[in-house]
């Protein structure tokens, strides 16, 4: 096993893409290995690819594609500028929302982050924001999109850890509100701070919020059909992805009729593209996970933590600590594919509940997409707000610690992701 992850850590180092440094770390394993035959290689890179409940997920980047074709963004927009446009920091505040109202329609936080500094990025510079604060801001405001349903990092987690999607789905939506309102919080001190300006002289009216919500209502509505159609046995999370595609052809063609067939093509085009890179990690992903389950790294380091402590909170905090410092090398998808399989075993048997840690776990390793030295949405938003990452790292730490108290809140009272799942599934 050491071969394995020095040859990974080697191939990372040099630059090599994720993808490619998983599939050779395991195929050099299994070259390695003469119990086992070269040609599991490509077996276990076409069986990682056979999952069906993984299907979802290129469906739901197709869905995700598709509503920001419809119309619907910018509908976002507009609502997030009516409700928090009086407050301090007001397009900050914005990017919360949005981000909140996201979760219900995209799913990827790379995907958000890099929309929201497009739109509010340039009027964030014209109105003397920090181009680092709002890459910040953009950036680990996302992190909510992947935590309110339909979540990738959740699809991913369930399939891999045999875990109810459903029930992870409905678990994120507390802690998703939450993080909501602890980044609204840390935006408003850092905002007052800094004397960055409402957009707005005054609170909205309550017609002109009834105007906003009903003009959202077909995505506002969404992600309770989902949750509804999975709870009630309506479709599965695979054919949710289908039924999420489907919906959002129909509000942007029926409803609010701003697709067209060119807009749908061009859309169609940049899913392939998002699915073939993510479909190339999950296939390569295939061998690294046969040769870590070959080599019982699950079980030495299940034995090994439940060697330091038995006691539940210490030990999801060590498994939190790991993940965040792989968060801070490895994409969040391949350590969903990696690292799920080797702490279920850990924390089932101390009788943590899988969609507790599931939710806890995504929330944590999800924020690796902000953090240095390989965070992509960290290079993405410091790119387009036109900042060095280290301007927009260092102007991330309210929120970075936000996050981790958050995150710490969860882990002590479980409840608060559970609630939600044994009120609606039992």
């Amino acid at each position: 096993m050491t071969l394995l992850v020095v040859v990974f850590l080697i191939l990372l180092f040099l630059g090599m893409p994720v993808a490619f440094a998983i599939g050779l770390a395991g195929f050099v394993f299994i070259v390695d290995n003469p119990d086992i035959p070269v040609v599991v290689a490509v077996q276990r890179i076409v069986a990682q690819t056979q999952n069906f409940t993984l299907l979802a997920i290129p469906l739901f980047i197709f869905a995700g594609n598709l509503m920001n074709s419809s119309g619907i963004t910018a509908r976002l927009v507009n609502l997030s500028r009516v409700l928090v446009g009086h407050l301090p920091g007001s397009l900050a505040q914005v990017s919360v929302i949005m981000s909140t109202l996201m979760g219900g329609v995209s799913g990827s936080a790379n995907a958000d982050a890099v929309m929201e500094s497009r739109i509010l990025g340039p009027e964030m510079i014209r109105q003397g924001y920090s181009r680092g604060y709002g890459a910040a801001v953009n950036g680990l405001t996302a992190l909510i999109t992947c935590t309110i349903p339909p979540s990738m990092g959740f699809i991913i987690y369930g399939s891999v850890g045999e875990v109810s999607i459903g029930r992870l789905f409905v678990g994120g939506v507390i802690p998703g509100f939450l993080m909501m309102a602890f980044f609204m919080f840390t935006v408003h001190v850092t905002s007052k701070r800094r004397g960055y300006m409402p957009i707005t002289d005054r609170a909205p009216t309550i017609g002109e919020v009834i105007r906003a919500l009903s003009e959202n209502l077909w995505a506002l509505i969404f992600p309770f059909i989902l949750i509804a159609g999975i709870r009630f046995g309506l479709f599965t999370p695979s054919e949710s992805g289908a039924f999420a595609a489907a919906y959002a052809v129909f509000v942007g063609v029926v409803v609010y009729r701003e697709m067209t067939l060119k807009m749908f093509w061009q859309t169609a085009k940049q899913t392939l593209v998002d699915v073939g890179v993510l479909m190339l990690i999950l296939g390569l992903s295939g061998t690294f996970g046969y040769a870590i389950v070959f080599g019982r790294i699950p079980q030495t380091i299940a034995e090994m933590l439940l060697g330091i402590t038995s006691n539940r909170h210490l030990l999801l905090i060590l498994i939190i600590l790991l993940l965040v410092m792989a968060g801070m090398f490895i994409e969040t998808g391949v350590i969903a594919l990696l690292l799920t399989p080797v702490f279920i075993p850990v924390i089932t048997r101390l009788g943590i509940d899988p969609v507790h840690f599931g939710v806890v776990m995504m929330t944590t390793v999800t924020a690796g997409i902000m953090t240095p030295p390989v965070g992509v949405a960290l290079y993405s938003t410091s790119e387009i707000m036109g900042c060095t990452p280290q301007e927009t790292a260092k102007e991330a730490i309210p929120f970075y610690i936000m996050l981790f108290i958050l995150v710490s809140i969860l882990i002590f009272f479980p409840q608060i992701v559970l609630f939600l799942p044994d009120l609606v599934f039992g």
